[in-house]
């Protein structure tokens, strides 16, 4: 699962741009960029402000989706990752 960096590339190539332009915004190369794009590498949550502006989406709603993210790969591999949300909504 990879959701913010699906949407971080989906929302690039439809504004047409590069990740050279991107990465240098965010202050990182090119490759790292590809990486956080693929997944493998996980993007910094003060990138997300920066990757909003770049890309013109709401901050909130890519914070939202990097968040996710995040709680999905601590409790990916636990049977009871589903009942642990809903105690923690509670």
């Amino acid at each position: 699962m990879n959701h913010f960096g699906e949407k971080i590339k989906e929302l690039r190539e439809q504004k047409g741009l590069l990740q050279k332009h991107i990465a240098s915004r965010l202050d990182i190369d090119t490759p790292m960029l590809s990486k956080i794009e693929r997944g493998e590498r996980k993007a910094k949550r003060e990138q997300v402000p920066i990757f909003a502006k770049e890309l013109t989406i709401d901050k909130d709603d890519l914070l939202s989706l990097w968040l996710a993210d995040q709680i999905y790969n601590v409790v990916k591999d636990e049977n009871m990752a589903l009942k642990a949300i809903r105690v923690a909504e509670e």
